[in-house]
């Protein structure tokens, strides 16, 4: 009988394009002889659709097109087991679309890759691929994420951390920055990726531009010292904190003479055969193995795997560090808790096939679900046999 494994992506975020491309990419590398896979779409608008044009990237062309070929649905908890259900009931017969075994998100973003699926898919109780609600919190704040590394030793970059109502006093926020840092420096809206709302300041005017910038996409923004002569190595990670292992190490290459990777560089050059549109992060220019010293790869490799279990990550994830040309000095940038195309451009050169990444991350999180199943989440009490001596407000004393 084969297992049922629901694939879920999009979701209301500006990544939601890019989770689309990641999961039709991966729900084509998955054994379809051992699982029956269930698409999942999510809008931006935060409804669930399922249907088998979901698993054909074309069809994304014209979304509503695809919708009224599809299914609204739900998850739903009941006597023991998921199911996904009709959101609009039918008067007659069964409204249960399938069980669900496993649910696995490839998601990018705020709104799904941040802890809030996660965690949605905790209160079910079912399994799901990558990183618990913990972890995916801590990898999409940059900020919490910078001060944990740090605090444990890790080499990160200081950053200066503001919010959204500092932007009613902008002369403070550039002094704060001139004075720490002076220029140049970079401005990114705390827990986005795919350089969405990221750019470089040289001087003032393009400071409060910047900031003005990272402020459309999200409420904190933090601002870091740039790395002048920047080498940008990313290398992925596969485990949990038990145990796990590095990849090899990347350099991207950029497309033209701006010093930050943009969207467009990552995601929308190339095309895929059978006129199947980008391949996402596959199609990003990069040298494997990077261009680095055995000393330096031996380095990043070994921080990736510490931070991953130090963060108790779970499943793959991309770990992007900075490498200082003119000082040699190696810094982590950002821990992606779902990476684009599931890093799994990575892990070929290891001899690693997509189909057999896919498998043992799903393994992973089966193995993680046995051991929180061992866990005791009851404690005996009598307190609700007391009735109403608690009156209608309780006590807290």
């Amino acid at each position: 009988m084969k297992i049922n494994l629901a694939v879920l992506f999009g979701g209301k975020s500006v990544e939601h394009e890019v989770s689309v491309i990641s999961a039709v990419q991966a729900i084509a590398s998955l054994n379809k002889e051992k699982y029956n896979i269930i698409p999942v779409y999510m809008t931006k608008k935060s409804e669930f659709w399922t249907g088998e044009k979901l698993m054909d990237i074309n069809n994304f062309k014209d979304i509503p097109a695809l919708l009224s070929e599809c299914t609204e649905c739900v998850f739903v908890r009941s006597e023991g087991k998921v199911q996904l259900v009709r959101q609009k009931a039918k008067k007659f017969g069964s409204n249960v679309i399938s069980d669900i075994d496993i649910a696995f998100p490839i998601v990018h973003g705020t709104n799904v890759e941040d802890g809030a699926l996660q965690g949605y898919l905790q209160t079910l109780d079912i399994p799901y691929v990558g990183c618990d609600v913990l972890a995916s919190a801590v990898g999409m704040d940059k900020f919490v994420m910078k001060i944990l590394l740090k605090d444990a030793g890790f080499p990160v970059l200081d950053c200066c951390r503001f919010s959204s109502f500092d932007i009613d006093n902008m002369d403070n926020m550039i002094a704060q920055v001139e004075k720490k840092f002076g220029y140049p420096v970079i401005v990114k809206p705390i827990n986005l990726g795919s350089s969405v709302g990221i750019s470089k300041a040289s001087d003032r005017d393009g400071l409060i531009k910047s900031i003005e910038e990272a402020f459309e996409f999200a409420d904190r923004i933090l601002v870091e010292p740039a790395v002048v002569q920047l080498k940008e190595i990313n290398c992925s990670v596969v485990g949990d904190s038990e145990s796990a292992e590095a990849s090899v190490c990347e350099e991207p290459v950029q497309a033209s003479n701006d010093e930050i990777l943009s969207y467009e560089q990552k995601y929308v050059g190339g095309g895929g055969k059978n006129g199947g549109g980008s391949k996402g992060m596959a199609t990003l220019k990069r040298k494997i193995p990077a261009e680095i010293t055995p000393e330096q790869d031996e380095f990043v490799r070994k921080t990736a795997v510490d931070a991953f279990r130090y963060l108790g990550c779970n499943g793959v994830t991309r770990i992007d560090f900075m490498l200082d040309m003119a000082t040699d000095k190696i810094y982590i940038n950002e821990i992606n808790t779902i990476p684009g195309s599931l890093a799994f451009y990575l892990w070929e050169p290891k001899g690693v096939k997509y189909p057999e990444l896919l498998e043992r991350l799903i393994q992973l999180s089966l193995k993680r679900y046995r051991q929180n199943e061992k866990i005791s989440y009851a404690f005996d009490t009598n307190i609700l046999s007391m009735g109403g001596s608690f009156g209608a407000k309780g006590s807290k004393r």
